[in-house]
């Protein structure tokens, strides 16, 4: 029996659409190959890197149209709700839902600095005097600024 596709990215899928993202334009498969491959130990091959692309496409992560006689690849979908669902995934599956879970392995990966912890405060504090309105697809934009130093 065949494995079901999985619908989250996986981290080489998650490379090329974060070089997708960074570059916020449709590309071609050199294009892309060029960026994976500047940032690689070991370069990819041409046919491999298109063979992702169009598995990409088929899992519908990636659009692809043609420009002339090669195609261009865009991300079906933006950073913060691709990244928010592999969360939300993470959170239903290996966490059971629990979010205290979540974020204390989170912290014990991270090592969060000092001024970190203060921002992770600060973002709490704003959180909790939100009253939010539930969001079925798991929560609204996350704030990637930094906050405000807390007071005290």
């Amino acid at each position: 029996m065949a494995r079901p596709r999985a619908e989250q990215p996986t981290p080489g899928e998650l490379e090329v659409l974060k070089v997708l993202w960074e570059m916020s334009r449709p590309a071609t498969v050199r294009e892309v190959l060029d960026v994976l491959n500047a940032q690689a130990e070991k370069p990819r091959a041409y046919t491999s890197a298109m063979s992702l692309l169009n598995v990409m496409t088929d899992k519908g992560l990636l659009r692809r149209s043609p420009q002339g006689r090669a195609f261009v690849y865009e991300p079906e979908s933006g950073r913060e709700p691709t990244l928010r669902s592999m969360l939300g995934e993470t959170l239903r599956r290996a966490y059971d839902g629990s979010a205290r879970l979540l974020v204390a392995h989170l912290l014990d990966q991270s090592s969060p600095s000092a001024e970190e912890l203060d921002a992770i405060r600060t973002l709490l504090d704003e959180y909790a005097s939100k009253t939010p309105e539930p969001d079925p697809k798991g929560g609204g934009s996350c704030s990637t600024s930094r906050p405000r130093r807390r007071k005290g």
